[in-house]
């Protein structure tokens, strides 16, 4: 993909991918190969074109690749890739601590094949592909191309956990995806949607929001998910929101200062 000038402000773009002002062209190729991933353009960077710039001038927000990071940059802040609450949730796997939600709740095994439908910055994609080990597999699907190209190249920055798989990041839409998978293709499949949230969050994770994909989840996709799970379907969501009512789906019980909670819908071959 060709370099990009910048734009009058009459022709500013919603994302471009760009890089560290350091002249690096294994980190220039690795920044055009993800712009290409995502049919979103690159920008050239030198010391004499500041990101402050490209903000005002060219593109609504920038994906960042540094050295050894990849960055999330708009006009409100910065948001770089962590493995965050994942590392943390594998850490107390690591160290015999059955408490994860994701374990209690779909009982993740040895060899098995995930579907997480809502990647966001990959925490239960990371803690499905330890749960799973390294034969089993985990497809993660990411609908905004920013938040794609942040956890798709964070992920693949981060060392490999020897007891998890690889999580294969995909930039696409989860209903169409569902439609064309097989029936029983998955063991369980993974709902996180970006549900509205009243409370207040941190910088980051305000970051995040302004790019995240709000389309609501429908029961017709749901149901295509029923069909693609062999075993589970688990949905995720704010104890603050009407999304499960509007749903028609029942979370399970949960302490009175839980925020998350958390619904299991039968898989295909009846939760077996």
């Amino acid at each position: 993909m060709p370099d990009t000038p910048a734009k009058p402000s009459s022709l500013r773009l919603p994302l471009v991918v760009t890089t560290s002002d350091r002249v690096d062209p294994a980190l220039v190729e690795r920044a055009e190969r993800a712009a290409r991933e995502a049919g979103v353009p690159y920008v050239a960077r030198h010391h004499k074109l500041p990101l402050k710039a490209l903000l005002a001038e060219t593109a609504d927000a920038l994906i960042v690749f540094e050295a050894d990071a990849v960055s999330l940059v708009d006009a409100q802040g910065t948001l770089r890739f962590s493995p965050g609450l994942g590392h943390l949730r594998v850490k107390q796997l690591d160290a015999g601590v059955p408490e994860d939600m994701l374990l209690r709740m779909g009982g993740l095994r040895e060899g098995e094949h995930v579907l997480d439908c809502t990647l966001g910055l990959g925490a239960d994609a990371q803690v499905a592909a330890r749960l799973v080990g390294p034969d089993g597999a985990v497809t993660a699907l990411e609908k905004s191309p920013a938040l794609y190209l942040l956890a798709r190249y964070g992920l693949e920055g981060l060392p490999r956990h020897p007891r998890s798989c690889d999580i294969r990041v995909m930039h696409a839409d989860a209903a169409e995806y569902l439609r064309g998978v097989a029936t029983g293709a998955f063991d369980v499949v993974l709902f996180d949607p970006m549900f509205e949230r009243k409370r207040k969050s941190s910088v980051a994770f305000e970051t995040l929001r302004r790019h995240a994909d709000y389309a609501p989840l429908t029961r017709e996709t749901l149901a295509e998910a029923q069909r693609v799970a062999r075993r589970a379907v688990l949905l995720k969501g704010s104890r603050y929101s009407q999304d499960f009512k509007k749903l028609g789906v029942t979370p399970e019980p949960a302490r009175p200062n839980a925020t998350v909670l958390w619904a299991q819908l039968p898989g295909f071959g009846g939760g077996r």
